[in-house]
């Protein structure tokens, strides 16, 4: 379970330098690590297309707001796409995701490789003499941050080495648009549009110029707005709502009412989810949530694309709120690429989803794999999914052409087309793709785009002739973009192929020992009163990458057998570890091991995809921190 205290003996290690491109939220000002000497330092490896990644800069917030005089945090961006290492877009997420500590760019990932980081978001606590004293990978680490700063608050005030003074953020200058950072869009017959003012936490009804507000939704529980949905005529009279919105801020599903600009919550508690839920329909008023992004029809149901969870759930309304169900319909939470069955598949953030004119299959753009998926019923009535575009968690680029071949850059989007042909909003490409089922090609409609998000087809009123309405997120806007007459009429490209670059972990073939390192905070202790509060789960692409140790069990440590027989293109790496792992600990006294009777407990979680190359001359041994002192 946790390791030994005689393994775990502190030695003391010098935090390395932070070096990278430049600085955001500095005004300006380069920082080393001297000008931090003196507080206690919280660097947060993070790159900002990763979900997860957001959870814990909102997690942090408690801790920027608790100890602004003695804790600096730095946000070190280290980026997995390639689109994710330009300066202009870093910048853009910075004020889009509310990032208020300053922020090192790391697009080479020095100071990424410099911390041994191997897993997005992975935090590091420093010392104020420098010195590195806790590493942890994954969310759920706020309560015990908040203890670890409060033990060295006191070591160092006692030892005259803490220097409280003013925190080196500075705020940009405020931004003036109409939209910040948009969603997502839906079109209403009178041709005008609802669309997420994601970054100013509003909704808004567009006129058809696209410019004109009618109304804006703003407050109350909005956060975070990302999908808007025109529920069916039964449920809009049934609840009173005239369209439904994902809030993957507010981990909410919320109705809107156009006549009198009412706001309610339809699902969810306010809280973020923040456990694996199993089979069975729960009511959707007391089942949290974890960052809904996206909303499609799918029978009498609605699918949900639950980002956090890499999970497709599905909300059935009620008569009222308070009677409907949510529940899980995809996806194991374990993040990759896997068909088949919809309950056994694997997802990564999907986050965008558009329903077939029939209303049988539900496309899904699952934005961390780069893929366009689809979710159908079989011949035995099983939901099943099949990826259409995408080979996995770290290949991507720009490439037209056969579907097996083609590649897409973190979509978050996907709109039917009049013809059948699936549009895909392709992010970080800055483009808008198209797919045709019928031919199985993929080809490129619009480029030049800031950061598509989504859109909705519509017909030219005067000419008859298709289009589109892209929601340019980056560019704060909806703009109307052109469709070719069919699928084979679009732009070929054929960009470069790229894979995510992070140097590969050297593993012998043979067993390997992996553990998971894992110290309670302070003042905590591992919930062990119903068993072992730990769980590991582990796989491999290629799947017989683990020849034995696969899968799902109780406890932090496991012997794995790696193949031999797996062949190495180049010098990249063999295969991909993915290694998923929660440890529960309750607040308690670890050396009486006693609980108070209400407890607060706390979730700890992380998955990793670790790059692997086989080398017969490495450690057989693997060492992750969930949570290392």
């Amino acid at each position: 379970m946790t390791t030994p205290a005689s393994e775990r003996a502190r030695v003391k290690v010098r935090a390395p330098e932070l070096v990278g491109r430049g600085w955001l939220n500095t005004g300006g000002r380069e920082l080393s690590l001297a000008d931090l000497r003196g507080r206690v330092l919280l660097l947060d490896f993070w790159t900002f297309c990763c979900v997860n990644c957001l959870h814990v800069i909102d997690e942090l917030r408690e801790l920027e707001a608790r100890f602004p005089d003695v804790l600096t945090i730095v946000g070190v961006h280290s980026p997995k796409f390639e689109h994710e290492a330009d300066p202009d877009a870093l910048a853009a997420a910075v004020e889009r995701y509310g990032v208020h500590h300053p922020v090192l760019d790391d697009p080479d990932l020095v100071t990424w490789k410099a911390y041994t980081a191997r897993a997005w978001p992975t935090l590091v606590v420093v010392d104020p003499e420098g010195y590195v004293v806790a590493s942890m990978s994954g969310e759920g680490h706020a309560a015990g941050l908040v203890s670890l700063v409060d033990e060295l608050v006191a070591e160092h005030g006692a030892k005259g080495t803490l220097q409280p003074g003013d925190d080196p953020y500075v705020a940009p200058p405020p931004a003036d648009t109409a939209l910040r950072f948009p969603g997502k869009v839906a079109a209403l017959p009178d041709g005008s549009f609802v669309v997420s003012d994601t970054a100013n936490a509003a909704v808004v009804h567009l006129e058809g110029d696209l410019e004109v507000e009618r109304h804006r939704w703003a407050g109350g529980p909005l956060r975070e707005p990302q999908g808007v949905l025109l529920p069916d005529p039964a449920v809009r009279e049934r609840l009173g709502v005239d369209v439904v919105v994902a809030d993957a801020g507010a981990h909410l599903l919320l109705g809107l009412t156009f006549a009198d600009g009412g706001v309610r919550v339809l699902a969810g508690t306010g809280d973020q989810l923040r456990e694996r839920v199993g089979a069975g329909a729960r009511p959707a008023l007391q089942q949290a949530l974890s960052t809904p992004w996206d909303l499609a029809p799918l029978g009498d149901r609605v699918v949900v694309a639950m980002a956090g969870t890499h999970q497709l759930w599905a909300w059935t309304p009620g008569n009222t709120p308070e009677n409907g169900t949510v529940e899980v319909i995809g996806g194991t939470t374990n993040e990759g690429l896997r068909d088949g069955r919809l309950d056994n598949a694997w997802f990564a953030q999907p986050s965008g989803l558009a329903t077939s004119a029939d209303g049988r299959t539900v496309w899904v753009a699952d934005s961390e794999t780069s893929a366009l998926r689809s979710v159908t019923t079989d011949e035995a009535g099983a939901l099943v999914v099949t990826t259409h575009v995408g080979t996995g968690l770290f290949d991507f680029g720009h490439r037209d052409g056969a579907a097996a071949d083609a590649l897409l850059q973190h979509p978050l989007g996907v709109t039917v087309l009049p013809d059948g042909s699936v549009a895909v909003s392709d992010t970080y490409n800055g483009a808008v793709r198209r797919f045709d089922p019928a031919t199985g090609l993929v080809s490129t409609i619009a480029q030049g785009l800031a950061e598509p998000s989504d859109a909705v087809a519509e017909t030219d009123a005067e000419t008859g002739e298709a289009r589109l309405v892209v929601v340019e997120s980056a560019a704060h806007r909806l703009t109307r973009v052109a469709l070719p007459a069919d699928a084979r009429h679009g732009e070929h490209v054929d960009g470069a192929a790229h894979r995510t670059q992070r140097p590969p972990t050297p593993l012998p073939s043979g067993e390997v020992e992996l553990e998971v390192t894992f110290v309670p905070p302070a003042g905590q202790k591992l919930d062990d009163r119903w068993g072992d509060p730990t769980m590991l789960q582990v796989s491999a692409t290629p799947e017989h990458l683990v020849v034995e140790g696969a899968g799902r069990s109780r406890g932090l440590r496991r012997t794995i057998r790696l193949a031999s027989d797996i062949p190495t293109e180049g010098s990249g790496p063999t295969g991909t570890l993915h290694v998923s792992v929660q440890a529960a600990a309750c607040d308690g006294d670890p050396e009486t091991g006693e609980v108070p009777e209400h407890a607060a407990c706390h979730l700890f979680q992380q998955d990793w995809g670790i790059p692997v190359t086989i080398d017969p001359s490495a450690p057989a041994r693997l060492v992750l921190d969930l949570r290392g002192a």
